[in-house]
């Protein structure tokens, strides 16, 4: 079987066309809301606020996510989903007019949470319906290279706008472009998935899931591990402030420190790839958690910029080795 099967399929290279565009403005926003509002505030405070704002839609929907992904066609929803990124990206262009005033930035990144906690589940349930069965590994590997992809050209990306534009708007117009030519790739899609789950909707079928991952302790203390690793160690949504008052590399340097992780996790999947981990996975996972955590600390207490790109890829490298874990217990 060829590995590049999957790109047979008209529907799965519009699919990833609009995954690699989202992704990127997924990534160029974060860059430039990060560092408009350190520049108005030089709060880091503020900084946590950004973050927090996104987390509470995406932890407390999540229910709700899974189950419309379940009961409602799957494109359907990922294109609502992508309208609803550009207006976003519209209403953030329309937040650089209001001076100093940071709150409505701060609404406009819920709604930006709200319209990507629904997205996630209904993008990932609707790649089986792309590609045939026999195809599917294959598509799984490229989905996952066209995320990583985006996830690097991102960042930098939008520093670099932020800096030739002088600005967060031109950024927000970018990311806007981006979401309406990902919306009109998936219209242009022919699959129709329909409506998955046939059933009445009830509370036993929304917590499904929460049952499912809390009767099976090992999946449960894989995902605890990882949750309180990335929960406690979590360097990203600082990174404006060591850009600017630390590193002093401005917004093209931003870009290229969120865009760092990615490229670690990226070099890690390609070596998995071909190295599958196949012993002692549990202590190999206790290891890469030992090793996030030191490579925070590491970037914690740099002041050298290629340091702490360094510091940060080996974070994204030991993150990327649990998440395989994860997602092969998951799946097994």
């Amino acid at each position: 079987m060829s590995a590049r099967a999957a790109f047979a399929y008209r529907d799965f290279r519009l699919y990833q066309a609009a995954r690699l565009l989202s992704t990127i403005a997924n990534q160029m926003l974060s860059v430039a809301v990060g560092w408009q509002v350190y520049e108005l505030t030089r709060r880091p405070f503020d900084l946590g606020l950004v973050g927090l704002v996104q987390f509470l839609p995406a932890f407390g929907l999540s229910l709700l996510t899974g189950h419309t992904a379940d009961r409602f066609d799957r494109r359907r929803v990922v294109m609502v989903c992508y309208v609803a990124l550009a207006l976003t990206s519209v209403l953030l262009f329309v937040c650089t007019q209001g001076g100093s005033v940071t709150w409505p930035i701060y609404v406009t990144m819920a709604l930006f949470a709200t319209a990507r906690a629904f997205l996630a589940p209904a993008g990932q349930a609707l790649l089986p319906d792309l590609v045939p069965a026999e195809h599917f590994s294959s598509a799984v590997a490229w989905g996952s290279t066209v995320w990583e992809v985006g996830a690097i050209l991102g960042p930098a990306l939008g520093g670099w706008i932020y800096s030739a534009g002088r600005g967060a708007g031109a950024v927000y117009v970018a990311g806007a472009a981006s979401y309406a030519v990902a919306t009109l790739f998936v219209a242009a899609m022919k699959v129709k998935t329909g409506r998955m789950e046939r059933g009445v909707a009830s509370f036993q079928n929304v917590v499904a899931g929460v049952v499912y991952v809390w009767k099976n302790k090992v999946v449960l203390g894989s995902i605890s591990l990882d949750l309180f690793a990335v929960l406690f160690g979590g360097a990203v949504a600082l990174l404006p402030v060591y850009a600017r008052d630390i590193l002093h590399v401005g917004p093209w340097g931003l870009g290229l420190l969120r865009s760092a992780p990615a490229v670690g996790a990226a070099i890690v999947a390609v070596f998995i790839a071909f190295r599958p981990l196949r012993r002692r996975t549990g202590a190999v996972m206790l290891a890469c958690v030992a090793l996030f955590g030191v490579a925070t600390l590491v970037f914690g207490l740099s002041r050298s910029f290629w340091l702490s790109l360094l510091a940060l890829a080996l974070v994204g490298a030991s993150d990327m080795v649990s998440v395989v874990i994860r997602s092969t217990l998951v799946q097994i």
